[in-house]
C-alpha cells in the first residue's frame, strides 16, 4: 500500500481526535497501528495494507465518540484517497469487528481482524490501559469504583480472548501487571475498592 496514504490517514486521525482526551485520542490509535503492523510482519498471509488502514481507522466512527452510521467517517477518508470499493469494504468489516462491547463472544473471521483486534486489545492492558480507563473515567465523570469495575468487565478478560499467538504472549505480561496494581490499590484502599 501507497505510504502516502498512510501519511494522510495519519493527518486525518490526528485532527478528527484534536482535543481528545479520554484515552481514545490520535495517540491511542497510532500505538494500535504500531502495534497491528508489528504482529501483521509475523503473518505473511495478511493484507499488511488493510490491517495498516484499519488499524489507523479503528476508532473513526467508535460509537463512544461519534454519532455517525456505517463508518461515515472511515469510508470519508478511503473514498477521499481513492481506495476501491472492495478494499473498502474490507477495511470496514476489520474495523466492525475491532469493539470489544460489540463483539463480546465473536472471533474476528479474518487474520486482519485478528491482528487488529488484538493490537486494540493490547492497548487497553497493562499501565496504559490502567491510565486509559481513569482518563475515560475522569473525563465521563465516572467515580473510582465504577471505573476499577471496568478491569473486571473487561480489561482482566482480554488476555484469554487474544487471536494470535505474539499477542498472547504481550497479553501475558500486562495482565499481570494489571493484576498486581489491583491488589495495590486494595492494599492502598483497605480494601474499600
Amino acid at each position: 500500500m501507497d505510504g502516502n496514504i498512510i501519511d494522510e490517514a495519519v493527518k486525518y486521525i490526528r485532527a478528527l481526535f484534536r482535543g481528545n482526551a479520554d484515552g481514545h485520542g490520535a495517540d491511542h490509535t497510532l500505538r494500535v497501528y504500531r502495534t497491528a503492523m508489528l504482529l501483521a510482519d509475523s503473518r505473511p498471509e495478511c493484507d499488511a495494507g488493510v490491517v495498516a488502514l484499519a488499524a489507523l481507522l479503528h476508532d473513526a466512527d467508535d460509537h463512544k465518540l461519534f454519532s455517525t452510521e456505517n463508518f461515515a467517517n472511515a469510508r470519508a477518508f478511503l473514498e477521499g484517497q481513492g481506495v476501491d470499493g472492495e478494499t473498502e469494504e474490507r477495511i470496514c468489516r476489520v474495523i466492525d469487528q475491532v469493539s470489544f462491547s460489540q463483539n463480546r463472544g465473536r472471533r474476528p473471521d479474518t487474520v486482519e481482524a485478528m491482528i487488529v483486534q488484538d493490537a486494540d486489545r493490547l492497548d487497553a492492558m497493562g499501565a496504559l490501559g490502567i491510565a486509559r480507563t481513569f482518563a475515560y473515567g475522569g473525563k465521563n465523570g465516572r467515580p473510582l469504583d465504577q471505573s476499577v469495575q471496568h478491569f473486571y468487565d473487561k480489561l482482566l478478560l482480554l488476555k484469554d480472548g487474544m487471536n494470535t499467538d505474539e499477542a498472547k504472549a504481550l497479553a501475558d505480561a500486562r495482565h499481570r501487571f494489571l493484576l498486581d496494581f489491583l491488589e495495590e490499590l486494595r492494599e492502598e484502599t483497605g480494601g474499600i475498592i
